[in-house]
């Protein structure tokens, strides 16, 4: 059978003994330093018979035992040069502080020492030490429930960076190192990305635009670029078709349309009158509508809509370059990994609800962005107004 007692060190059993001494008390220095009543019992009657102790009985002469000595307390005099170097201006700062650099150097020298020179009690040492080790337990519960209701929140959609960030936001400071490391020991996995899939439907019968966005999908102000795209859904009912519309400033999704058909009419220009209403344009603004060459797109109905202003220029990806449209492509990873897949739907009024609840209660409001910083767009919008000249 493995031996799971524990050997306490030499130096412990000395400073428990003289401590017992000093406080006449076995039972309550015994409790104080997490030890038994016995084993300090036992430790107090090998001192009094002179069997603990740090000096070896041997029987060398006394020049031996004198060079020896002297030895001891060269070594001494070296360990308390090397602790006050270690601890320049330690000595005269509050007793908390000394007693975290008695504990961080405890494996590199003796706490009893340390303890003299910052003028410490031993004993009041070992309690805080207990008492801290109780409170970063109880730290670390808390910080992992909180973590917990934040992974459940999010249905899993948050991985160790949101979660951080999320911490942050309600005043808990901690590593993403730390955060993964709880989330690893509690099983809790985001859900996985998706490769991208190209699902855009071109036709050589309509005239594609200049590619004006030219990948630039970072912004200054709202209503100066917007892009857009097409997604499938799948429903025990057939397939339901999103069309969104995203504001690249701050990565809202301002129009968005859950149909039956690829018509023009129920996906683009639904979308996009949906956007408008959400977001009007004002007279100085001039904005860039981008989007892949895809049929919806490209068609006369949708051309005709907004070539009706004279604020909006339609602009395309390149021909099967799904960079160009990159931040859509990436909502739709998003929310298909965040949600559709997440669901089987069973028709498509259900899925409707569902994107629809996802989009205006989580992605618009609550969703951390990368592309802001890890802000919410609603954190983003305030943060815009506060640095606006007055």
């Amino acid at each position: 059978m493995e031996n799971t007692r524990k050997k306490w060190p030499l130096e412990f059993k000395i400073c428990a003994v003289t401590i017992s001494n000093q406080y006449k008390s076995v039972l309550t220095v015994a409790q104080e330093l997490g030890i038994s009543k016995n084993s300090l019992q036992h430790w107090k009657k090998l001192y009094k018979d002179g069997k603990l102790t740090l000096e070896k009985k041997s029987d060398l002469d006394t020049n031996q035992k004198e060079i020896i000595r002297l030895k001891k307390e060269i070594k001494n005099i070296q360990i308390e040069k090397d602790i006050l170097e270690s601890s320049t201006g330690i000595i005269l700062q509050k007793r908390r502080l000394r007693y975290k650099f008695i504990m961080k150097n405890c494996d590199k020298f003796p706490i009893i020492k340390m303890c003299k020179i910052f003028k410490v009690d031993p004993s009041c040492f070992y309690r805080w030490r207990k008492d801290l080790s109780t409170s970063r337990a109880e730290r670390k519960i808390f910080i992992t429930s909180e973590i917990l209701r934040i992974y459940h929140w999010s249905q899993g959609r948050y991985g160790s960076i949101r979660i951080t960030k999320e911490l942050s936001a309600i005043g808990i400071n901690v590593s993403r190192t730390y955060v993964g490391k709880i989330m690893l020991e509690n099983d809790l996995k985001r859900v996985a990305k998706l490769k991208f899939k190209r699902t855009t439907i071109s036709s050589p019968k309509y005239p594609a635009a200049d590619n004006l966005l030219n990948q630039e999908f970072k912004v200054r102000n709202q209503n100066q670029v917007w892009v857009s795209d097409i997604t499938y859904i799948q429903t025990k009912k057939g397939w339901a078709y999103l069309t969104a519309v995203i504001d690249l400033f701050d990565r809202k999704v301002i129009g968005w349309s859950i149909s039956k058909t690829m018509k023009a009419i129920d996906t683009t220009i639904a979308a996009f009158k949906k956007a408008l209403r959400n977001r009007p344009l004002i007279r100085s603004q001039k904005l860039i509508f981008h989007s892949d060459r895809g049929i919806q797109y490209a068609c006369k109905a949708f051309v005709y809509i907004l070539s009706k202003s004279d604020q909006i220029t339609q602009s395309m990806s390149r021909k099967g370059n799904c960079y160009d449209n990159a931040v859509a492509e990436s909502f739709f990873k998003t929310i298909k990994s965040e949600l559709i897949y997440q669901n089987q739907y069973t028709s498509i009024q259900k899925a409707k609800t569902s994107v629809t609840n996802y989009i205006k209660n989580f992605y618009n409001t609550c969703r951390r962005h990368s592309a802001l910083e890890y802000l919410t767009i609603e954190e983003f919008q305030k943060q815009c107004i506060s640095v606006l000249p007055l």
